[in-house]
């Protein structure tokens, strides 16, 4: 006696397994397109505000404070973002910027999210457009009023 599908339905299996395929494979790269964008915000933000806590330390009447707290924050910046790859083109002389002024001291960076197309593959999907869909850059600011 045979046992199995009948003839009819041989091809239903396929089917299902490729919608099932396409469901979970959008899932699973939206997941992981979109981690890697977050990993570095939360790390920005993370790093603005230790640049923050360390130029605090420094004395607001010493003669050259704005340079000496533009180079704190640079400095705490790139210790903090060290294990940021090469590949990633980050860069803390030129997408770090560090303010004081009127007693405000602001550390800001903005790194553009073009630099991520030389790590990670976007997708261009008919009707929907790029995925991930990203901002032009990636901003995080940390800021204190003295």
């Amino acid at each position: 006696m045979k046992t199995g599908l009948p003839r009819k339905q041989k091809g239903t299996a396929a089917i299902e397994f490729i919608g099932v395929f396409v469901i979970f494979f959008a899932v699973f790269y939206g997941m992981v397109s979109y981690s890697l964008p977050l990993l570095l915000l939360q790390s920005f933000n993370q790093a603005t505000a230790e640049a923050v806590r360390q130029s605090v330390g420094l004395d607001p009447t010493m003669p050259g404070y704005t340079a000496a707290v533009q180079s704190t924050a640079k400095l705490a910046i790139t210790q903090r973002l060290s294990w940021i790859p090469n590949a990633y083109k980050f860069d803390a002389a030129t997408q770090v910027t560090a303010t004081f002024t009127g007693g405000l001291l602001s550390v800001a960076i903005n790194y553009p999210t073009a630099n991520l197309q030389a790590v990670m593959p976007f997708i261009i999907l008919p009707g929907i457009g790029t995925v991930p869909r990203l901002p032009t850059t990636l901003q995080a600011q940390s800021s204190l009023q003295f």
